[in-house]
């Protein structure tokens, strides 16, 4: 019988409505996804002394009830949703419903018991929006380059007409965006520092730098080996009795990971410390994918000690760590 301690508690999202489930008490109950509603059931939560509250990432649409709860000072964490699913696969539950999902992350939250971290703040948040808005401009507009060669060579002179007017506006917009994120930084002397301090490192350029500081706000506050799982670039073990499997990376922060990719391809070339490195990977038998890989993690590693230590990249400080 519930004792009347902390509750595990998780909230599935969807355009119209929260469904809220309680691990200890088995309580579910469902609320319209308006303010006026979020707010009463922000206090009933409070009564339930809630330890954890998960909620699956859900493209943006729960971001409303996050912020509500931060700003209520509630523990409440977003969590990528193929954990939960793995959890209650794991577990037997092969089901789904918004019930059965909201319990799902209420158990997940009782017997995993991830580490509740705090928000970002709202500037980096903003900060983060508009990285991510950039980088949809940058693949539209490779996407319509592409349209328009291929309009060219097919000489269907009105669609690259049309193609190269929305050519232009992408180009303007992406210079506007660019500006926007200068201005954030400008406005920012622990951002400005920061973004100087990851610069010194060959390889990273400005937009590396700012994803790092929007993305991964732990960077320089965990060991090498956590900073590296954080981001799914450690390596998990495929190991079963006498078989060694192939050992890979997956799941952690995506765009991080796309952003030190795009570092590291400029390291291999002008950063003496990676390219090296990678060089005797190569020369070791590692595939180049392979190689990449494990000087995406180098640099992650490298970045995360310079941050720590608040000093610029010295070739000489780098050459220990792993």
């Amino acid at each position: 019988m519930f004792s009347g301690g902390p509750t595990n508690i998780g909230i599935d999202v969807s355009q119209d409505k929260l469904d809220i489930a309680v691990h200890e008490t088995n309580e579910f109950f469902v609320v319209p996804y308006e303010l006026a509603e979020c707010n009463e059931m922000i206090d009933r939560i409070k009564r339930l002394n809630p330890e954890r509250i998960i909620i699956e990432a859900s493209g943006g649409v729960e971001c409303f009830i996050v912020s509500l709860l931060a700003a209520a000072d509630l523990p409440v964490m977003v969590v990528n949703p193929r954990q939960i699913r793995d959890f209650a696969r794991a577990t037997g539950k092969l089901a789904k419903t918004d019930r059965l999902d909201a319990f799902a992350q209420a158990r997940f939250a009782a017997v995993v018991q991830p580490e509740v971290r705090p928000l970002k703040p709202k500037e980096t948040q903003a900060l983060e929006a508009l990285l991510a808005r950039r980088q949809q401009l940058v693949e539209i507009n490779v996407a319509e380059r592409q349209r328009f060669s291929q309009a060219q060579q097919q000489r269907r002179k009105e669609v690259a007409r049309d193609i190269k007017v929305h050519l232009d506006w992408l180009k303007k917009r992406l210079a506007k965006c660019d500006a926007q994120l200068a201005t954030a930084i400008r406005n920012s002397p622990v951002w400005r520092e920061r973004e100087q301090l990851l610069r010194s490192a060959p390889g990273v350029g400005r937009i590396t730098a700012l994803t790092l500081i929007a993305e991964l706000p732990e960077l320089g506050q965990l060991e090498h080996k956590q900073i590296a799982a954080l981001c799914g670039l450690a390596p998990h073990a495929n190991d079963s009795g006498r078989s060694h499997g192939r050992r890979a990376t997956h799941g952690g922060r995506s765009r991080v990971r796309a952003t030190l990719y795009m570092a590291v391809l400029t390291a291999i070339r002008n950063n003496e410390i990676i390219k090296g490195f990678y060089q005797r990977l190569l020369a070791a038998g590692k595939t180049k994918k392979v190689a990449l890989t494990a000087c995406m993690r180098k640099l992650l590693v490298i970045l995360n000690a310079m941050v720590k230590s608040n000093s610029p990249w010295r070739a000489e400080n780098t050459q220990e760590i792993s």
